[in-house]
């Protein structure tokens, strides 16, 4: 048999480091110190292993609402797990076969909350994408530093795909601080900065969305409210497959 050269993708899998940024990214955006202390390496080789995956697309990169200097580093989730299926495939067709979704019911008791800062549009999108995709089986709440009101936009995009969000009220941290959660999540760089630490949580998980809300025009921000809506619903689906069944095990 003739041999023949493996993805690409395999080679890029095939290194310690760029592992580590992946597995590191599968779960919260970080900023590049955040992923040199995390990985123990130094500044140099992590930023040009991180400008591998951008080149291939796996990574990209967004400045900070909360200080223009900081960068988050994001993992383009759909486009990882399209690029392992299509090198599943290249070695046998069986290998590409989408594995079925997980099966809500047997989740284990979760408490979930989303923070951003005025909790009107993207922790509120957050909030109503995890109770539709866990048939209400996962605790959710959202709250905000600064909250003010749901956003209409944010109702009228989540109301396109099948999800009523015209319940869910803005709410203060003030008014969930004590209280327990597993999971807490911030979806805004600038409530990341001054989110309080809850009991119970583990280490707390930031996904960087810029904030639809700040675009004037009326066009362009119904796009990137929808953009944010699609990527919600992507890190969610995969925050959920990695959630403790009441068999004692994950689904990751």
């Amino acid at each position: 048999m003739d041999a023949v050269q493996p993805p690409e993708f395999i080679k890029l899998l095939a290194n310690d480091l760029r592992w580590g940024l992946l597995k590191a990214l599968t779960t919260s955006d970080h900023q590049v110190n955040e992923l040199v202390t995390h990985l123990q390496q130094p500044m140099n080789l992590v930023s040009y292993h991180l400008k591998k995956m951008r080149d291939d697309m796996l990574v990209t990169t967004r400045r900070s609402e909360a200080d223009g200097r900081d960068v988050y580093y994001s993992l383009d989730l759909n486009r990882l797990r399209q690029m392992y299926l299509e090198a599943g495939i290249a070695l046998h067709p069986a290998m590409g076969i989408t594995l079925p979704m997980i099966d809500v019911s047997q989740l284990q008791y979760q408490r979930v909350l989303f923070v951003c800062t005025h909790n009107s549009a993207r922790s509120q999108m957050a909030e109503g994408l995890m109770r539709h995709l866990s048939q209400g089986y996962v605790d959710v709440l959202s709250a905000g530093s600064q909250p003010t009101t749901v956003h209409p936009d944010a109702i009228r995009t989540m109301e396109n795909i099948g999800i009523d969000i015209r319940h869910q009220l803005s709410r203060p941290l003030s008014a969930v601080e004590g209280q327990s959660f597993n999971y807490v999540i911030t979806v805004c760089d600038k409530a990341r900065e001054i989110c309080p630490t809850f009991p119970g949580s583990e280490m707390p998980l930031h996904w960087s969305f810029p904030d639809p809300v700040a675009i004037q025009d009326n066009e362009e921000r119904a796009v990137v409210f929808e953009q944010t809506a699609r990527r919600l619903k992507s890190r969610i689906e995969f925050f959920l497959s990695t959630l403790p069944t009441t068999s004692g095990e994950s689904e990751s």
